[in-house]
Order: structure tokens, then C-alpha cells, then sequence
């Protein structure tokens, strides 16, 4: 770990942002949903409730899912303005074929790690700034959700909602220090196609089902091109994608069965079941012998842009940092849907980076530490 030369350039409040980055990195957070026998977050729960404590803050951990715990910190509050909510998971996905993934790795200005950029830079950041707020003796509080198994159901941020109520939000995934105002949803659907098995031989007597498969994905195609005709100022048009697809026995059956899944990525104001509709619809027009099932759907967040709170959030932040502090959308989905769906006005802020969920991932140490100032400046301004 080669972390001296980038600490000693900075101290107080911004050194540490990268210490507690550092630590939180060092201990494994891989999600048990996606990868087996996984650590999961029990012991960086741990160490962030306790590092709350010691900070002076308030720390509750919320363990609805036995071994899935979320911790909600909390500053001290000394008058009745308002609450800001910071959101950011403690789950990372698996480390692949990473060397040395929980080893930060300093070169330049970037820290590598797995979940250095996804996303515990701003967990950091948004920790930090709480303490910050705290010591600054603001009238409101500041609560930073940290959460469990955003990489899957995110039930974390659903169980720590039926404790925590919040005036405003920011969820700090990474978005280059840019404010989003959205990112789009997902459904994922499985489509089942039915054949008839015979022998290979006597293919007359039984019915392919992955030829007959062959028209869906044809029509699926075409559907995507439609989607292409439908776009957001911010996210661009909608999309889907074949994302699976497995079927028959052995070599010398004829199928009678084959499954696919397919995910669509929805635009704000589209739902889960416009999706269904339109997958209903264009297996009748295939003529096939099929089922669909939605087997998960997340909801896509929008909040407007006129809204007041983007309006301090922007504000804040081109202050802290000294130049203008733009608005995007986001490509992915986060917890942020949930967070909207509770009646919270909630923006996206978070550092620069690169590498989620790939083999080499790293966060900007200088972009962290900016994103933990442009916290406080929020936290100190919304609060008051």
C-alpha cells in the first residue's frame, strides 16, 4: 500500500476522506447474493458504526435480513433544520480475476481497489461530511444510510426506510461530480418457449423450440429499434438486451423447451407493466407456444430539475469546489429509486473514476475529497 506520498499533500478533513476510503476498501464487502459463501457486510458494518462512535456521532444497525446488516449514522442535532440523508452501500460484487483487490493501490491520483469507485470513495466522502456537519453544530442532522445488498435487491436501503425519514437525500454513487436528476429502471422478464421432444432422427414428429425461439429474438431486435425512437433529455432512449438463453436435453433430442431472459432498461414514466404488455404482445405476434414471467422490476427515478433542492445541492457544490457543477443523468440504476418512491426529493453526487464491476477499478483521490467538501457545504446550508 503506497499511500504517504498522496496523505502528506493534503491533512485535516481531506486526509481523512482518504484514510477512512483506505480502511473501507481493506475489508471484504463482497455481496453473499452474487457470490457464494461471500463475506457480506457484517464486519464493515462493524467498522463503520464503530468509527461513528468514535467520531462522535450516533450509529444504529439495522439487521431485518439475518446476516445482512445496514448502519444508520447520524450527527447530533441542536435545533429543528431540516434532515439531510447521505445514501451509500457497504456490499461490493464479486473481485473476479482482480490481484490483490482489497489492497488500495496508489498511483497518481487514483486509489485502485475493488469498490474503491463502487462506491466506497462516497461512503467515505458522505461519513466524513456528517462528522464535519457535526462539528460545524448545524440546527438540522445529517444520516448517512449505509446499506446492504444494493449489487442485488437492495433490501438494505428498503429495511433502513422503515426507520429513517429525511427531508432531502443525495445518494453518493459515483458520478463525476456531476448532480443527476435520474437514471432509468429495469425488468427483467423470462420468457419460456415450448416445443415437443422426439427422437433426432424424426424430427416430423416433435417441435424445436429454440428454432421456434429464433422470431422472438427477431422481434426483440426490432422492438429495440422502436425504443430507439423514444428519448430522455437525460438518459437517452430505452433499451433492452438478450441476456440468457439455454435450452434442450442433448444432441440428438429435439428441444421442447427453451428459456430466455431478457432485461429492458425503462425510461421514467414507462412501468413494469407497459413492459409486460409489450412482451405479451409481441410473443402473439410470433405465433409461438410461450409464457413470460416478470422475475424482478426496478422502478427508474426522475426528479425535476427546477426542483429547490437540486437548486442548493448545485449551488453548494460549484461553491466547495469553485467552478460550475453540471446536471446529468446516470446510465445505471441505484438505491435512489427507493429513496424517491419514500416522497424524498433525491440527486445522485458522487466522485470521479472508472472500473465498476471490472477487473481493474479505481476512484480519484483529489475528485473524493471534492466530493466530501460539496457534502458539507450542502450539509451545512440545508440544515441550517
Amino acid at each position: 500500500m503506497c499511500l504517504p506520498a498522496v496523505t502528506n499533500r493534503i491533512e485535516g478533513m481531506e486526509r481523512d476522506v482518504v484514510d477512512l476510503l483506505t480502511r473501507l476498501v481493506e475489508i471484504d464487502s463482497v455481496n453473499p447474493s452474487l457470490v457464494a459463501g461471500a463475506a457480506g457486510e457484517v464486519e464493515i458494518a462493524e467498522f463503520v458504526a464503530g468509527w461513528a462512535l468514535a467520531a462522535g456521532l450516533r450509529a444504529e444497525v439495522v439487521e431485518e435480513t439475518p446476516g445482512r446488516p445496514s448502519v444508520v449514522v447520524r450527527s447530533n442535532r441542536t435545533g429543528t433544520g431540516r434532515t439531510l440523508l447521505l445514501c451509500g452501500h457497504l456490499d461490493t460484487v464479486g473481485v473476479g480475476g482482480m490481484t490483490d483487490p482489497l489492497t488500495a493501490r496508489v498511483d497518481g491520483d487514483r486509489l485502485y481497489a475493488r469498490g474503491a469507485y463502487d462506491m466506497k470513495a462516497g461512503l467515505a466522502a458522505a461519513l466524513v461530511a456528517c462528522r464535519e456537519a457535526d462539528r460545524a453544530g448545524i440546527g438540522g442532522e445529517v444520516v448517512v444510510a449505509a446499506v446492504a445488498d444494493e449489487e442485488h435487491s437492495s433490501t438494505g436501503v428498503q429495511e433502513v426506510l422503515r426507520h429513517v425519514t429525511a427531508d432531502a437525500a443525495i445518494v453518493c454513487e459515483p458520478t463525476e461530480l456531476t448532480v443527476v436528476t435520474a437514471h432509468k429502471g429495469f425488468v427483467w422478464t423470462e420468457i419460456r418457449v415450448v416445443g415437443k421432444a422426439a427422437h433426432g432422427s424424426r424430427p416430423h414428429l416433435g417441435e424445436d423450440a429454440i428454432l421456434r425461439t429464433g422470431p422472438v429474438l427477431v422481434a426483440l431486435e426490432r422492438l429495440n429499434e422502436e425504443l430507439r425512437g423514444r428519448e430522455h433529455p437525460r438518459l437517452g432512449p430505452g433499451t433492452l438486451h438478450a441476456s440468457l438463453i439455454t435450452g434442450g436435453r442433448e444432441e440428438s433430442t429435439v428441444p421442447d423447451l427453451c428459456v430466455l431472459t431478457v432485461e429492458r432498461r425503462t425510461l421514467p414514466g414507462e412501468t413494469a407493466a407497459d413492459v409486460e404488455r409489450d412482451v405479451a404482445e409481441l410473443l402473439a405476434s410470433c405465433d409461438v407456444r410461450a409464457t413470460s414471467r416478470t422475475t424482478l422490476a426496478r422502478d427508474p427515478f426522475e426528479t425535476a430539475e427546477d426542483h429547490a433542492f437540486v437548486g442548493e445541492v448545485v449551488a453548494a457544490a460549484t461553491g466547495a469546489l469553485g467552478r460550475p457543477v453540471e446536471l446529468a443523468g446516470a446510465s445505471y440504476w441505484a438505491d435512489s429509486a427507493f429513496i424517491s418512491a419514500a416522497g424524498i426529493p433525491t440527486v445522485l453526487f458522487g466522485p470521479p473514476g472508472d472500473g465498476a464491476h471490472a477487473e481493474v477499478e479505481w476512484v480519484g483521490l483529489e475528485g473524493t475529497v471534492e466530493c466530501a467538501r460539496a457534502l458539507v457545504a450542502t450539509a451545512k446550508g440545508f440544515c441550517r
